[in-house]
């Protein structure tokens, strides 16, 4: 039995397993330890929003070949998909209601409806799942909440169709820990996995995704703009302020400032 604090004992030697694959370093760390152990997987999930940076997309893609290397499941990319069959993108959601991601007015479901939905929708779909429920047990779904923060395990219980399981509280893993296991493996991780234009980038994110990914920052000002007619209390993107303002005035400094990581001035931390 591998039991993870504010989770739920689960027998994995025998249970269909799988894994949600966000392409940041919990993630990874996560699949590198369980392969390492050689326990058991069948499906490894990456939810696509249509947001995330190249180097995120390029990431996944590399570590999908490392998992299949060592004998495991390929990535699989699951996506929103409207009634109609066609794609749906958080962007172009964006676009079209002149709406900002819902973490801009303090919401999170963003998350729910292009993440954790489209991956439900898949399992639902999936015979080896459906086997699973028809014999009257449930899926294991591995989730990389590490132990520097284990309070977000408590969020997720078991349902009638899943077990939450935490390996990275299991096995004490914190940031340092997920980074030395990647490192050990060799498998370079891209950074931090979210959205281009998401109201969680620090001002250190935003300058830097400026300066790298320039066509990007003006598909984020874009969803800026289109929900301008619209915010009241709410700023921008930043919430409480507005990316495309922030943006011209450090234009207008020539760079002199920029807030670095870690810093009280590197943005403002809201919870994915």
């Amino acid at each position: 039995f591998h039991v993870g604090r504010g989770g739920d004992a689960v027998e994995v030697e025998n249970a269909t397993v799988m894994a949600s694959f966000g392409a940041g370093v919990n993630s990874a760390a996560l699949l590198v330890g369980w392969v390492q152990r050689g326990l058991p997987l069948h499906a490894v999930l990456f939810a696509d929003t249509g947001g995330e940076r190249p180097s995120t997309y390029a990431f996944r893609d590399t570590f999908s070949d490392w998992l299949v290397a060592h004998g495991y499941p390929a990535v699989l990319t699951v996506r929103k998909v409207r009634a109609t069959g066609e794609i749906e993108t958080l962007e172009q959601r964006s676009l079209l209601t002149g709406t900002l991601p819902s973490l801009a007015y303090g919401w999170k479901s963003c998350s729910q409806r292009y993440k954790r939905a489209p991956q439900d929708k898949w399992t639902n779909s999936w015979d080896v799942a459906k086997d699973t429920w028809a014999r009257g047990e449930r899926v294991v779904k591995l989730i990389g909440f590490d132990a520097d923060e284990p309070h977000r395990a408590a969020r997720l219980s078991a349902d009638a169709k899943y077990l939450y399981h935490y390996p990275l509280l299991d096995w004490n893993w914190g940031r340092a820990e997920c980074l030395a296991a990647l490192a050990e493996a060799g498998v370079v991780p891209a950074g931090k996995s979210a959205c281009f234009f998401c109201p969680a980038n620090t001002l250190h994110e935003i300058l830097k995704l400026e300066r790298e990914y320039p066509d990007l920052m003006q598909r984020a000002l874009a969803i800026e703009d289109a929900a301008a007619a619209n915010l009241t209390s709410v700023k921008g993107l930043g919430r409480r302020f507005n990316w495309r303002r922030f943006i011209e005035g450090q234009r207008l400094q020539g760079d002199l400032f920029e807030p670095q990581p870690g810093t009280p001035e590197s943005g403002i931390e809201l919870d994915c």
